[in-house]
């Protein structure tokens, strides 16, 4: 069986710390201070139901920065993710969670709205699993006001990523699942 979590924490040190995609990050990998709860369901339901209860657990245990919710069985093809992710950021409003946490999302086939499927700049968002990055705002808030130019980091990272090219870049998330 495959460990979902370690392969997980090998794609944050080496690909999103390791090339600096999230500046951010490092910090955090350091301080021990990510979650991160694999939910095994296909329902739906059970699948918001656990983002819901990763809220409430950043919400009790201040010393926890974020958290990671890993689906490695459900939302399979991307389409289908975007649709969850959806209903997630439509759940995180309903339950007055708007302005306290947003989500990030990342996916083993993330492709960026107006890119190609073989764009290596899709890699700095595709994960060994479907999943998502539950982020405190008020910490990002307060990161992003300590980084000078913060809206260089997306742009920043299409250039890393395409200059290291496809190929590199697909190498990467495939070492993420050697332990």
């Amino acid at each position: 069986m495959p460990d979902h979590i370690q392969e997980t924490k090998n794609w944050i040190v080496n690909v999103i710390v390791g090339y600096n995609f999230c500046p951010f990050a490092k910090r955090e990998v350091l301080r021990d201070s990510i979650h991160y709860q694999v939910e095994e369901t296909t329902d739906l339901m059970v699948a918001l139901q656990t983002l819901l209860v990763e809220c409430q657990r950043l919400d009790e245990e201040e010393s926890m920065e974020t958290a990671f919710v890993l689906y490695p069985n459900t939302f399979k093809t991307f389409k289908r993710y975007l649709k969850f992710l959806d209903l997630a950021e439509a759940l995180l409003i309903h339950q007055e969670y708007e302005g306290t946490y947003q989500l990030a999302s990342f996916h083993p086939e993330y492709c960026f709205a107006d890119a190609e499927a073989d764009d290596p700049a899709n890699y700095t968002n595709r994960s060994p699993y479907p999943m998502l990055h539950i982020i405190r705002e008020e910490s990002l808030e307060a990161a992003l006001k300590s980084y000078k130019e913060p809206e260089s980091i997306p742009e920043r990272n299409i250039r890393v990523a395409r200059e290291m090219g496809l190929a590199k870049m697909q190498d990467l998330l495939k070492d993420c699942y050697k332990h």
